[in-house]
C-alpha cells in the first residue's frame, strides 16, 4: 500500500526584472526595492512550519531542491545559502543530493555564478529560449545573444559541469533551420542537459490577449523531428516530453515530480505534495501567491491544503508517469497511489491492444505510437474502477 517516496523541496522566488509576454507562472516586476532580506525570513519560517508538520515516522532527507522563479538569480548567493543551510538543518540532505537555481543570463546575475556555486548550488538552469536576436525581442527577453553565450561561460568558469539550457521551438516566423541552428549553438556549450520545449499560448499572457503566429502544425512537427534527431546524433537521450540529457544527468529533481514523489513547496504561490501512509492519505498544498501576502501572513502561509481523493490518484500518477520514456514501475504505482494495478487493469489492456501501451513484466511504458498521442491516451484513465 502507500509508502514514503523520496523527497524534494521547491523554492520560489518570484520576482523578474520584466514579466515575458508568454509567461504564465506566478512572477512578478520588481518595481520598487526588492524585499530580499524579508523574503527570505519569511522562505526560513514557512520550512520550519513545514518541519514541525512531519510525520513522526518521516526521516526523509531532501533528495534535491530547485530554486525557481520569476528569476532567482536576483536574490545574492549569501540569501540563496541562507535558505539552503535552513534547508539542510531542519531536514538533512542525501549525500548526491541534486541543488538547481534556474538563471537568466544578464550579466549582473552571471557575475554571481561562482558564488552560488561556492554556497551549494550544484547545478544550473540557464533561460537561454534562442540564440536569434530577432527571437529573443519576439519572446520579450531582457538579454541578446552576446550576452547569453556569455552567461554559459561564466557559468563553466564558475565550477558547474552539471548545467541546464531552456531553449524553445515553434517561435514566431521560426524555420527549420533557425530551430535547429539554436540547438547547434546550444550543443556547441557542451551542456549535460536540454529543456526544448515548444512556445505555447497560456491564459492569462501578454501572448493570450495578443497572440502571435505560430508555425502550422506541419512546420511544427518537422522541426520536432528534426530536431529529436540533431539531438539523438549528439548524444542527448529524451528521457520526457521536453528533456533531454547526456547519460547519467537526467534531472532528479523533475523525475521526482513525474515519477510522483513528494515535494514540500516554499515560497509565494508554490505546490507542494505530501504521502501520509499512516492515514493512507496524499496532501497537496498551495501557498499565499502574492509575495507581500506571503511575507506578512506569520507562520502558516498556507493558502489551501486538501486530500487528494483516492480515485483521482491513478490518473494524477500516470499524466507524470508517462511523460517518461522508462515509463514506471508497477509496484511503484501501488506504492506511491495506495491504489491497486487492478484498478487501470481493463484501461491498460485496452491501449496495448491498440500499440498505444507496452507492458513488459511489471514496467509500462507508452510506445512511440502512444508517445505521440499522449494526451489523448491520457483520457482512457480519466474514469477508473
Amino acid at each position: 500500500m502507500l509508502e514514503y517516496p523520496p523527497l524534494s523541496l521547491y523554492l520560489h522566488i518570484p520576482w523578474c526584472v520584466r514579466k515575458c509576454p508568454y509567461c504564465d507562472f506566478n512572477s512578478h516586476q520588481v518595481r520598487d526595492d526588492l524585499p530580499e532580506d524579508e523574503y527570505v525570513a519569511a522562505l526560513c519560517d514557512d520550512l520550519s512550519f513545514e518541519a514541525s508538520n512531519r510525520n513522526s515516522d518521516d526521516h526523509r532527507q531532501l533528495r534535491s531542491i530547485f530554486i525557481g522563479g520569476g528569476t532567482p538569480s536576483l536574490f545574492s548567493a549569501q540569501s540563496i545559502a541562507t535558505v539552503l543551510n535552513k534547508a539542510e538543518q531542519l531536514f538533512g540532505f542525501e549525500e548526491s543530493i541534486e541543488i538547481t537555481l534556474e538563471a537568466n543570463p544578464g550579466t549582473a546575475e552571471a557575475n554571481r555564478f561562482k558564488d552560488y556555486y561556492s554556497c551549494g548550488v550544484n547545478r544550473l538552469s540557464l533561460g537561454i529560449q534562442s540564440f536569434q536576436e530577432s527571437k529573443l525581442q519576439v519572446l520579450g527577453r531582457i538579454h541578446n545573444a552576446q550576452e547569453a553565450r556569455q552567461a554559459i561561460e561564466m557559468c563553466r568558469q564558475a565550477g558547474f559541469d552539471n548545467f541546464n539550457l531552456d531553449l524553445m521551438h515553434s517561435l514566431p516566423d521560426q524555420s527549420v533551420a533557425d530551430a535547429l541552428e539554436d540547438i547547434e549553438q546550444a550543443l556547441g556549450f557542451e551542456p549535460t542537459h536540454l529543456s526544448w520545449y515548444q512556445l505555447t499560448i497560456e491564459p492569462n499572457t501578454e501572448f493570450h490577449s495578443r497572440p502571435p503566429t505560430l508555425p502550422a502544425e506541419s512546420l511544427y512537427l518537422e522541426i520536432q523531428e528534426e530536431g529529436i534527431q540533431r539531438l539523438s546524433a549528439n548524444g542527448f537521450q529524451r528521457y520526457e516530453v521536453s528533456a533531454y540529457c547526456q547519460t547519467e544527468f537526467a534531472s532528479r529533481h523533475n523525475l521526482n515530480y513525474w515519477g510522483y514523489g513528494d515535494y514540500l513547496g516554499v515560497g509565494a504561490g508554490a505546490h507542494g505534495k505530501l504521502s501520509n501512509p499512516a492515514q493512507n492519505a496524499i496532501i497537496r498544498s498551495r501557498k499565499k501567491k502574492q509575495p507581500d501576502h506571503y511575507i506578512a501572513a506569520g507562520i502558516n502561509r498556507d493558502a489551501e491544503r486538501t486530500e487528494v481523493d483516492k480515485s483521482e490518484r491513478p490518473f494524477e500518477f500516470l499524466l507524470n508517469a508517462l511523460r517518461l520514456r522508462d515509463g514506471f514501475d508497477i509496484k511503484s504505482f501501488e506504492k506511491r497511489t495506495g491504489v491497486t494495478f487492478s484498478s487501470i487493469g481493463k484501461q491498460v489492456e485496452y491501449l496495448s491492444a491498440q500499440d498505444l501501451l507496452a507492458v513488459n513484466g511489471n514496467n509500462v511504458t507508452t510506445t512511440d505510437r502512444g508517445y505521440r498521442v499522449l494526451n489523448s491516451l491520457l483520457e482512457e484513465f480519466l474514469e477508473t474502477d
